[in-house]
């Protein structure tokens, strides 16, 4: 066996999510998170987006080990420079900390979505996906956080450390779909962690509220915890305009996000994942690629999209510059101004 592909096996339980507190869990109970009650998207076991299931670990393993087209990322991919927020904007402030998280500072309140501060997107310190450009924000330079909204448990999204030093500095309110509390409080007991269901609306503050609304997606910490928390996307109403922020997410038919943007839309505001779509046969399922973002924006009927999951950590097998090429070709075949959906980098700030 060549050392690469040693290296690969060992990073299976690193790509379904292996941790101990995942597996002494399932040893105690069928499903570590969440024993709640039956209802259309929870067997009393798993979690389910109304799709059946197609990949598992055989597929897992054709991926990583038959001939692939993988583009390796650099060693380091230059972002721009660090931005500094402000304490508080009575207007909108949005700022990319690199992959998912970004920092919305709208209405006098700060809210921080899926922050990962580690220097890895794994349950390991020493092997997975390793960042290749710091935070667009330097966790020193975070203004005080009032809302932490976690979108799913993948270790790109939900990061206990990160959550456990935010917390620690600023004991924000930390809401995130069904069973995701769990994990956070094995972490961090203290933590101000709840969870709900999809369609739960929450008031934030006296200005700004959210809902938690579907995605195509799944979850998972360890190799036997499979879908056994909820995973969501949330809407945000402010006084700047309805706000749309997407994790994760498979396109599927597209009709989820019909769906969603007749009932919550027009948005003023929609983040998107544009990147970790290669090769399509395995990961359409749950990522979309540039041209499905751009259709979901459409969906969405949202006057601005911001582009993310992309440029810091490699997860899959396209190239680091892939998806904003791809958007690109994505909006002139629309028919749109490339203005109209921005792929974001680290430290870069969209305002309104």
């Amino acid at each position: 066996m060549t050392r690469r592909k040693l290296l690969r096996l060992l990073g299976i339980p690193a790509l379904l999510g292996s941790s101990g507190f995942a597996w002494a869990s399932y040893a105690r109970s069928r499903n570590p998170y969440y024993q709640g009650p039956v209802s259309d998207h929870f067997d009393g076991l798993v979690f389910t987006d109304g799709r059946p299931v197609t990949k598992g670990l055989t597929d897992v393993l054709r991926w990583q080990f038959s001939k692939r087209e993988r583009e390796a990322f650099p060693a380091l991919y230059q972002a721009p420079p660090q931005d500094k927020p402000p304490a508080r904007v009575e207007g909108l402030r949005v700022v990319h900390l690199g992959h998912a998280p970004f920092l919305y500072q709208v209405a006098g309140l700060n809210i921080l979505i899926d922050p990962v501060f580690s220097e890895r997107a794994s349950p390991f310190s020493f092997f997975g996906p390793k960042r290749v450009n710091a935070p667009g924000v330097a966790f020193a330079d975070l203004p005080k956080i009032d809302v932490v909204l976690v979108t799913h448990n993948h270790y790109d999204h939900l990061d206990v450390e990160t959550l456990a030093a935010v917390h620690a500095r600023d004991n924000p309110r930390m809401i995130m779909p069904l069973g995701n509390d769990v994990i956070v409080k094995a972490r961090e007991a203290s933590a101000r962690a709840e969870a709900h269901d999809w369609g739960t609306r929450l008031a934030l503050s006296d200005k700004v509220a959210t809902t938690l609304v579907p995605s195509y997606h799944w979850s998972a910490r360890g190799a036997f915890d499979r879908r056994m928390a909820l995973w969501c996307s949330f809407v945000i109403e402010t006084p700047a305009g309805k706000l749309f922020h997407i994790g994760d997410t498979g396109y599927h038919d597209g009709s989820l996000y019909e769906q969603l943007g007749s009932e919550h839309g027009p948005f003023r505001l929609a983040a998107l994942p544009i990147g970790a779509y290669e090769p399509r046969w395995f990961m359409s399922d749950n990522h979309m690629n540039p041209e499905e973002a751009v259709a979901v924006m459409r969906s969405l009927r949202a006057e601005q999209a911001l582009g993310h999951h992309w440029g810091t950590f490699q997860l899959t097998d396209e190239g680091v510059t892939r998806p904003p090429e791809a958007l690109t070709i994505a909006l002139e075949k629309a028919g749109l101004p490339e203005e109209r959906f921005r792929p974001m980098r680290p430290g870069l700030v969209w305002e309104a």
